[in-house]
Formats: C-alpha cells, structure tokens, sequence
C-alpha cells in the first residue's frame, strides 16, 4: 500500500489535536496518589493512557493498517511497515505540576524512514510538523535552525538521565564541558520540544544521553526539515532507537558533537 506523507501528516495532526484537547481539559486534576512510578521520578497516569488510547482510536479511523509504537500502551522496537511513533503526553512530571512544557508528539514512519510528524506545544497550543522533503513548520509559518556560529554565543538545550544514575557522572563531565565553552545551557524537560527549539532557531544545539524512539521520532523530522542535523552520538543518523542524540544547526551540531564524544575526565 502506497502512503502519502501529506495524509499522513493529516492524521496524526488529527490525533494530535483530540489528545491536546484531553490534556488541557485534565491538566491540574491528578493528584499525587493518583500517579503510577515507573521508576525513580518517571511517573505515569491514567491520563497518559487515555491519551495515548485516543490517539490509536482516532489513526486507527483515519488511517487505517498502521501499526503504534508508544511509550504507555505498546512500547516496543519499531517494526516493519507503517507504524505511528507516539508519545502521547512528553514531559509527564511537568504536566502533573503544571509547568507548561509538554507535549504531544506523533511521527509516521515507514520502513523505519520517517514520513510526516507532528507536535504540539499543548499550554499555548502551538503546533510544529514536517513531512519529508516538504519542510518545516511552526503553525504554518516555515522553520529553519539558527545561524549561530560561534558556540561562545551559542544556546545549547539538553535533558537530565534521571531515570539512569549510572549516566549521571558522564553526564556532569559532558554538562561541564559544554556550559565552560557555550554561551548557556537550558533543560525545560520535554525532548520533543527541546528539539522543536532547536528547529526554531531558539537553540542552537542540543543533547541528551537516554531517550527513546517515541521521544524523538517527530522532532528529528523537524529539524532535519529545518536546515538541522540529528544523530546519535556515534554520528550516525539512525536515531530510532534507545541511546543517546545531539541535534543542532550545521555547525554548532559537529562541534557539539565532538565534545560530547571527547568524554572529558573518562
């Protein structure tokens, strides 16, 4: 079956968009013993679950014979085939202390090449999406990563491991690293954001050590989209997967990339 990443793009804007709506209808209603602990400090709720079972409903309706791969109801490696690549509520522990920094995200994916992605910045209900080869867009205006060249004047996000103690000494070595030669470093707590800054221009760069396929799927296609580059930290561009990611603008992203593997103090 052929698949049009316009269609796509419909669908998952669709679903985004039914599961945004739920989410700001909840937001402030789930009191700590309502929340479930996956692991040290990785909550979830039955409004993840919810969120995420309306966002199968609602592709399930509009384009049918895919497959869902997310982070509360199917987790999983990504197989062959069409499969939505979901996370339907990213930056958890922000939304249950309504910090206004999470998101919904759904990329599609086909043959593990990513299509057509969508995420939406749910508290002011902003929304970024691209489909391949067609760009990227900020509610309907065209992005491009920034022009910064300079990482003394660059802006470089990044994501704690909190849920891996055993990355924490490598991550403080990298942290150090890049804040001593950086203009600053930010960590709001949504890697499906993060990345859609980085697509934005706001970022100049970004990284984190432990991420999954669901929370990079839709924001990879973004800034790639956008003029960006996303990798693992191996370089290599196979990110749908558990591991590591940089992303950045053409020249901040090497240079990101090169300390980050230096491992300063290994």
């Amino acid at each position: 079956m052929k698949h049009d990443a316009a269609q796509l793009l419909a669908a998952a804007q669709l679903a985004t968009d039914r599961a945004a709506l739920f989410l700001r209808e909840q937001e402030g209603r789930q009191t700590p013993d309502r929340w479930s602990e996956k692991g040290r400090a990785d909550f979830v709720t039955d409004v993840d679950r919810e969120a995420e079972r309306l966002i199968a409903e609602t592709l399930a309706e509009a384009a049918p014979g895919g497959r869902i791969v997310g982070e509360e109801l199917s987790p999983g490696t990504l197989p062959a085939g069409l499969v939505w690549v979901v996370d339907p509520l990213d930056g958890t522990t922000n939304f249950l202390h309504r910090f206004p920094f999470y998101a919904v995200s759904i990329a599609a994916t086909l043959d593990g090449e990513i299509l057509a992605g969508v995420i939406e910045h749910v508290p002011p209900r902003v929304r970024y999406h691209a489909t391949r080869g067609g760009g990227a867009f900020q509610d309907g205006a065209p992005l491009g990563v920034s022009t910064i060249t300079d990482p003394r004047h660059a802006l470089i996000g990044t994501g704690f491991p909190f849920k891996y103690a055993e990355l924490l000494p490598r991550y403080q070595r990298q942290f150090a690293a890049v804040l001593s030669r950086a203009a600053g470093i930010r960590r709001p707590g949504s890697a499906a954001l993060d990345l859609c800054d980085v697509a934005a221009g706001r970022y100049d760069g970004f990284w984190e050590l432990a991420l999954q396929p669901w929370d990079v799927a839709a924001g990879t296609l973004i800034v790639r989209e956008a003029g960006g580059l996303v990798t693992g930290l191996d370089g290599e561009g196979a990110v749908l997967r558990h591991g590591p990611i940089v992303a950045g603008n053409p020249v901040i992203h090497p240079w990101l990339l090169s300390i980050l593997q230096t491992d300063p103090g290994a």
